[in-house]
């Protein structure tokens, strides 16, 4: 607090700061009555969380949800967009004032738009490449697997990497060429957009357009419907999903990949082959909506969300 030359300090409220008016009142009441009115005031403002550092888009909060306000902005991965737009319907629940955007475009653009301050949080389904990687933080979200599921009574019990992709692209359309009964090989894909689709392609090095498939499945419980009643089916569904309702009886059987068995535990351990964590990327320095909304995003209160949306949950 500065001082005048005149007499004592008298403050005043400007932007949540003390200032002096650097005026001297001569008479000793008023000098009074103003520096307990004063000293009221900056109480107020010290209790009421004055100097908190804005949140999102300018947003501040004092600790509890009723106060959290403002507007979280979260771009990238069309693949995590479901699960964040499912997770913000809670986040907004639990904080009122809160308003999260999520928005698609790609995992790159999330990822760039953390830095350029267009997002708050940036959606990734892949890792970030080392370029990427400065001035970011990343949070691991759920773990995304995806296992290759025949009916229970083929005879098949594994399928080669290269038989997988010739049975997918068409050079292989008959069971009895990779050690089955003599029969047509109905291959069922999966919908554009679908985060299973993205996965297979990659890892077989081949576009979505090179697949020769005899339907296409939407959901995972269609695809799983199509394979319980044709015995000469297969299609790619997530571990998660496959593995919980073979369990319940349903006639199907995931295959294993690369010699690993395709389950949850080899997905959340890192040694299935066709999984990817998905994440969230953040600046070095985020915002407390957005550590909320991370801390929401990793929690035990979302399990359902990431089990619903067939991705596996974090194991802590």
């Amino acid at each position: 607090m500065k001082h005048s030359s005149g007499g004592p300090p008298i403050a005043s409220m400007s932007g949540n700061c003390v200032h002096d008016f650097g005026r001297t009142y001569k008479r000793k009441d008023t000098m009074t009555a103003l520096i307990r009115f004063f000293v009221v005031m900056l109480a107020t403002i010290i209790l009421t969380g004055c100097g908190i550092r804005p949140t999102a888009q300018g947003a501040s909060t004092g600790g509890t949800s009723e106060r959290m306000s403002g507007t979280l902005h979260v771009s990238g991965s069309s693949t995590i967009a479901p699960l964040a737009s499912e997770i913000a319907r809670r986040f907004e629940a639990r904080y009122p004032e809160v308003r999260v955007d999520v928005q698609t475009g790609g995992s790159s653009r999330g990822i760039a738009d953390v830095v350029t301050d267009l997002a708050d949080i940036g959606m990734s389904s892949r890792a970030l490449k080392p370029s990427e990687a400065a001035d970011r933080q990343t949070w691991t979200v759920a773990m995304d697997g995806v296992a290759f599921i025949i009916h229970v009574s083929n005879p098949v019990t594994s399928l080669t990497v290269e038989q997988l992709r010739s049975i997918y692209t068409g050079d292989i359309t008959n069971w009895s060429a990779v050690g089955g009964e003599d029969a047509e090989i109905t291959v069922i894909n999966r919908a554009a957009g679908r985060s299973e689709l993205e996965l297979v392609t990659h890892f077989f090095s081949i576009v979505p357009a090179e697949i020769a498939a005899d339907v296409i499945a939407g959901e995972n419980q269609q695809g799983l419907k199509m394979v319980a009643g044709d015995p000469h089916a297969i299609t790619y569904l997530s571990v998660g999903a496959s593995e919980y309702e073979a369990a319940l009886g349903v006639p199907i059987k995931l295959l294993p990949l690369q010699g690993i068995a395709a389950t949850t535990r080899t997905v959340a351990d890192g040694t299935y082959p066709l999984s990817r964590p998905l994440i969230l990327v953040t600046s070095l320095d985020p915002s407390p909506i957005a550590l909320a909304f991370i801390e929401l995003a990793r929690s035990l209160d979302v399990h359902d969300l990431v089990e619903d949306l067939s991705y596996v949950p974090l194991t802590n």
